[in-house]
């Protein structure tokens, strides 16, 4: 079902939801790249979050499209979210690949770039390539960021302990300002709190140790992109990721964690650009 279809002169926006996931497909009118890039967002977020950085990439010439995992942005609630696991979030996204003619390139943020390191370990190492944004770590999440949670909001950090719950990490928008973006991007922190939902806190413990061991060097090429500011991943953990994944590198100044939402998302999404074709993909 096509909910929405928009005409921007150099590309069109189109909105689906189909087999309970909702699609936003971004398809320039003059394709210049054979090889599609799909869009994963992290925790509480939805495709809605990818939307600018498709447009600008559209404009480049690349088809792209975001999925909403289940329960998040315009996706209906599959199972209750609480209940949501990592791997229960990989089927769906296994799925999304395999139903493509052509092999992807994934572009990942945060629990989202943990999804596409688990793709290659549980699935398949065989993706053109690969983008993680402001990504989990390659090994501990949860000791990487604690630090971080403790200096910037401790009351969510031990409400979140207390009640084995996310929600307190977004309890309103302040919080959920404080940990994802910086002063001055593309939304204020009211309209990011009224895009956010539900999620799991399966999720975060999934993704250490003992039940997450990271691949050894994968063949997929891979790109890291860091935030300076980053109040979720520390620049000292995402450097130490890239280097054991052999994976490019970059950290954006003065950006927060959702690179593609802070003021020079445009600049930042142009990097990719430029990686992608030095990749001559």
């Amino acid at each position: 079902m096509t909910e929405l279809h928009n005409d921007c002169g150099d590309y069109t926006v189109s909105r689906s939801v189909e087999g309970g996931i909702e699609r936003v497909r971004v398809l320039p009118k003059e394709k210049r790249h054979q090889t599609p890039i799909l869009f994963q967002h992290g925790m509480w977020h939805g495709a809605w979050c990818w939307l600018p950085w498709q447009e600008i990439l559209a404009q480049h010439g690349w088809e792209s499209w975001a999925i909403s995992l289940p329960g998040h942005g315009g996706s209906p609630t599959q199972r209750p979210v609480r209940f949501c696991s990592l791997d229960y979030y990989l089927g769906f996204l296994k799925a999304e690949i395999e139903q493509s003619k052509v092999k992807p390139i994934y572009i990942g943020h945060s629990m989202g770039g943990a999804l596409g390191q688990r793709y290659l370990k549980k699935v398949a190492d065989d993706l053109p390539a690969m983008v993680l944004v402001a990504s989990w770590t390659s090994h501990s999440t949860w000791f990487d960021g604690m630090g971080l949670h403790l200096k910037r909001d401790p009351l969510g950090l031990f409400l979140s302990g207390f009640t084995f719950s996310t929600q307190p990490f977004v309890r309103n928008a302040q919080a959920a300002a404080s940990m994802l973006i910086t002063e001055g991007g593309l939304c204020s922190a009211e309209e990011l709190y009224e895009k956010l939902g539900p999620e799991s806190a399966l999720v975060l413990n999934q993704h250490n140790p003992p039940f997450w061991q990271p691949k050894q060097n994968p063949q997929t090429p891979m790109l890291w992109v860091s935030a300076e500011k980053d109040a979720v991943i520390s620049s000292k953990g995402a450097r130490k990721s890239a280097e054991f994944y052999h994976a490019d590198f970059i950290e954006i100044e003065g950006n927060g964690h959702n690179l593609m939402m802070e003021s020079n998302y445009a600049s930042t999404v142009s990097h990719i650009h430029d990686w992608l074709e030095q990749k001559q993909l």
